[in-house]
This record gives structure tokens, sequence and C-alpha cells, in this order.
């Protein structure tokens, strides 16, 4: 999860990231770090993945990623968590970087009329990033395109 503060609010944006593909499974947006905003998100990824796949999913410390509630959704799924120890963020480093790049190409580039004009094109920005921004890496596809073609060949 990562904050943005802006006109003397906050919002929140949690997301799941495919570290094969580098695609956004599922995310959601609020104006405060609370525990349906995870679940939600959860549920909002759990449509696209089959149960029992044995995924890992990757998090930090965070209250919300230690919620029973949030831990039994994983299980339910089939799905593993992973939380690194305290002061080693090799597990979330991917996310980290992600969250770096999205401030980067959208926060520190833009000025904004208001928190909702920049939900906005927050929204529009994750958006362009899965489904426009090519990545050499993933041989000039999007992260979607690689993601598709990932699925499609196991």
């Amino acid at each position: 999860m990562t904050e943005f503060s802006l006109f003397g609010e906050k919002l929140y944006l949690s997301l799941i990231l495919d570290l094969c593909s580098e695609d956004l499974v599922s995310y959601t947006i609020s104006d405060r770090p609370v525990l349906s905003m995870v679940t939600s998100m959860l549920e909002k990824a759990f449509v696209t993945i089959p149960d029992n796949t044995g995924l890992i999913l990757h998090s930090d410390q965070g209250w919300q990623y230690q919620h029973k509630q949030y831990q039994r959704m994983l299980g339910s799924k089939g799905v593993h968590q992973s939380v690194s120890r305290k002061g080693s963020c090799l597990d979330n480093a991917v996310m980290e970087n992600f969250f770096g790049l999205l401030k980067t190409e959208l926060l520190y580039l833009q000025d904004f009329d208001s928190l909702d004009h920049f939900k906005a094109e927050l929204i529009d920005y994750l958006d362009y990033y899965n489904n426009h921004r090519i990545k050499l890496k993933l041989k000039g596809l999007t992260p979607a395109q690689h993601r598709r073609q990932t699925l499609q060949a196991a």
C-alpha cells in the first residue's frame, strides 16, 4: 500500500502486481487505509485466479496484511502469504519499486487541480501502465499482453 498526500488530504492505493509479467492484477483506492480496502482488492483478484494454484502473495507487515480475515481469504483460495522479517524489505522490493515509478511518472510530473483530479489521473495511469506501457524486459509487450501470453502457454 502507498500513500499520496495532496491538498491536505490523503489517498491510499493497494494493489497486487504479478511478479512474472508486472501486470496489475487488481487494485483499490481509498481515502483511508482500512481492512476493506485490501479485502476488496483480493476479491477482485480472485475473480481471475483459479483456486489452489499455490500462488505466493508477498506483502509488507502492514496491519491489514496481518489481519485474520485477510489471511483466511488467502488460505481459502490456496494462496500462500509471504511476509519479510522486520527490517528486511526483499519480499516487497518489487512493489516499492513500482510505487516509486508511479510517483515519478505521475505524481511528480503533473500539477493537479484537486484530489479528485489526481484520482482520475491515477486510474488512467494504472490503465496506461497495464495496457499501453511496453517493457523491453517483456520483449516489447505490455504487462497485460505478457500475462495473457504466459497464461495461454501454461
